[in-house]
């Protein structure tokens, strides 16, 4: 593992989480378990958390030093569910699921899951069909909110153009007949400036604050669930994006998206303004092929303004500032090898770090 550059007055100064995700475990890890870092701005492991699984997925570092981490999406259903660990890796609490590429630790200390639920869906054609299901708990593992992306296709149809609905049709009907959304997101909206600017222009608020964000990487398409009726309010992409990961919302009101660029070969981040639909800044390489991850991925918006990028089939983190500039560059050492991709990652700020460090004796 390696920081190829650091330009220490330009990049945001903190500590990196992220874990492999492992494709063949039995070749790449003899132990069958696999390891989630953080790792300070040099490159240097300051912690590692050993899991019980090869694969995981999208791990959250707690205020406490604890750590959450599901195993990664499609694993076995034995492994499924997501964990938490304390510092010397113990399982202290598991919620048992099909939990799938992401969740939310909400503000009341309930959790938003994203799992999938097999079952008929008319709609959608004949045979079984897998599909988005998000719910609620509490730390008690009670249910008290739950929301079946099945149950919502008429809300689609409505808000995208005809050109996109067909686009979904063929999508549905020929690739991605059983898997047809694979949504691999569910953001819970900030406090933001769209969700403002909708307010007083008394316009319905789409992007209020507890609205859900989806990523329907299947058929190109982010959106927006209405918590309270439980409506998507927004659907955009088709026809712009292809097989996109993580969008979602800024404080400035904007939707920040990795788009992957699975069929183009070349992936790209992008700055959308929801309301006007149109891409108000987009990082890309030069040569463009050079920046490319088919699958997973991510990206995560710093406070000074600057962009962590997650180039997870390589293996590669960096950081741009908004000018595009290249001021934080790691590259996973497994990642080189092909071993593993990097699945997600996510910079702290030095003081939330601290309980974890003192815990661990380094504060």
């Amino acid at each position: 593992m390696s920081v190829n550059i650091h330009d220490s007055s330009k990049a945001w100064q903190g500590y990196t989480l992220f874990c492999h995700a492992c494709e063949e475990p039995a070749k790449t890890l003899a132990s069958g378990k696999g390891h989630i870092y953080l790792i300070d701005m040099d490159g240097n492991v300051v912690h590692e958390w050993t899991t019980l699984t090869a694969q995981q997925s999208h791990c959250r570092l707690l205020p406490d030093g604890n750590l959450f981490y599901p195993p990664r999406d499609r694993s076995k259903i034995e492994e499924a569910g997501l964990r938490e660990l304390d510092p010397d890796s113990n399982v202290v609490w598991h919620y048992h699921s099909r939990i799938d590429h992401d969740y939310q630790i909400l503000g009341n200390g309930n959790l938003l899951l994203h799992t999938i639920t097999d079952c008929m869906v008319p709609e959608l054609g004949v045979g079984l069909k897998r599909n988005p299901y998000i719910l609620e708990i509490t730390r008690t593992k009670e249910r008290v909110w739950q929301w079946r992306g099945d149950e919502h296709l008429a809300e689609l149809e409505d808000l995208l153009t005809a050109d996109g609905w067909d686009f979904f049709q063929e999508r549905i009907h020929g690739p991605f007949e059983f898997d047809w959304a694979h949504n691999n997101t569910c953001q819970v909206i900030p406090p933001n400036a769209s969700a403002e600017r909708e307010a007083a222009d008394g316009k319905n608020v789409r992007f209020k604050p507890g609205n859900i964000v989806f990523s329907y990487r299947s058929v190109d398409i982010i959106g927006v669930i209405d918590r309270e009726p439980g409506q998507i309010v927004w659907a955009w992409g088709p026809g712009e994006l292809d097989g996109q990961h993580k969008p979602h919302v800024l404080p400035n009101g904007n939707l920040l998206v990795f788009d992957n660029g699975t069929l183009r070969k070349y992936s790209r981040v992008i700055e959308l303004n929801p309301l006007t639909e149109e891409i108000e800044w987009e990082y890309t390489a030069d040569p463009r092929e050079s920046f490319f991850s088919g699958y997973i991925s991510g990206a995560q918006r710093l406070p000074n303004g600057n962009t962590l990028i997650c180039e997870a089939g390589k293996g590669h983190l960096f950081e741009v500032t908004p000018e595009k500039r290249v001021v934080w560059d790691y590259t996973s050492a497994l990642g080189e090898k092909g071993a593993m991709s990097t699945y997600r990652c996510l910079r702290y700020a030095p003081e939330y770090v601290q309980p974890l460090l003192r815990r661990i004796g380094k504060a």
